[in-house]
């Protein structure tokens, strides 16, 4: 089994409760954000971002998202369903279901919405008093394990000299 699809089923199980504890946080994944689009009556702007890496973690009832290099920046997000989510691949094409969870965050006059799937993450922010909505996209990628770190190499013992 590739390790996106052992991550991706740790991921629905916690989500479903069949972890025990539910308060220890489980990597699942790394997406890069890629995109992000506000949306204004029938406009829509494309926002300039650098890719960022997020790193997504799940103790089964919410889901936190980090930035690649900063733990202590994080969005949390409290899973509702976990059952699967809508895709449609293509324009008038037929709506499949696959599986996913969603879940929320209100922060500071905010709401947040999470569709979070083994292939991508879609964050759509409401902002309370605003006429506009931004929805932020990335795609999972696989990141490389840490390399190891190399040894030094130890120096040749030396015959000691024997002195008769």
């Amino acid at each position: 089994m590739s390790r996106p699809l052992q991550l991706f089923l740790a991921l629905f199980w916690a989500a479903s409760g069949l972890v025990a504890g539910g308060t220890e946080f489980k990597h699942i994944g790394d997406y890069l954000l890629k995109s992000r689009i506000r949306l204004t009556a029938d406009k829509s702007t494309p926002i300039s971002i650098k890719p960022l890496l997020l790193r997504v973690y799940t103790d089964g009832v919410e889901v936190r998202i980090t930035a690649e290099n900063d733990d202590d920046a994080r969005s949390t997000f409290e899973v509702y369903r976990a059952d699967g989510i809508g895709r449609q691949r293509s324009t008038g094409g037929a709506l499949e279901v696959i599986p996913g969870l969603q879940a929320f965050s209100r922060n500071g006059g905010v709401f947040r919405h999470l569709r979070l799937s083994r292939e991508s993450l879609t964050i759509t922010m409401f902002p309370g008093v605003s006429d506009q909505t931004v929805v932020s996209y990335a795609v999972a990628v696989e990141t490389p394990p840490p390399a190891p770190v190399p040894a030094s190499p130890l120096p040749s013992p030396k015959p000691e000299s024997v002195n008769r």
